[in-house]
């Protein structure tokens, strides 16, 4: 099992994700391009990063500096508890704001209120469900 937000676990998440079409399709339709990393509170830059370009997962792997637009955070514990039980759109807002899960870049409210964006948020978590990860 590949070590969550490693570039192997990353690689496996860009599959999942490109396989899913209530992910990757859904992102297509609104032409949702972005730069995507993770990692774990308290470190100074994200451990992996996940590259879209109009829905598709075009490149993921270790964080090598890229500019991003959405950097998510957590501790590892957390992130493991996701993956066993991946969030929904009611456990997500209760992980943001007791800052279980935290956005060092990104505008989570905004994306939130956005369905055609939050749909395919919350089903990620569950694609990372489905990857597992150690």
């Amino acid at each position: 099992m590949a070590e969550i937000c490693k570039s192997e676990w990353m690689n496996q998440l860009k599959d999942a994700w490109n396989a899913s079409n209530e992910v990757s399709g859904a992102l297509a339709e609104i032409d949702f391009s972005s730069v995507i990393a993770c990692g774990f509170k308290g470190d100074d830059k994200p451990t992996g990063v996940f590259v879209v370009e109009k829905g598709i997962c075009t490149r993921a792997g270790d964080y090598a500096g890229e500019d991003v637009n959405w950097d998510m955070r957590a501790d590892k514990e957390n992130w493991l508890k996701w993956i066993a039980t991946p969030l929904t759109m009611v456990t997500m807002g209760v992980a943001v704001t007791t800052g279980k899960l935290k956005f060092a870049t990104g505008d989570y409210v905004s994306m939130i209120k956005n369905p055609k964006m939050a749909g395919p948020f919350i089903k990620s978590f569950a694609l990372m469900g489905e990857i597992g990860g150690e």
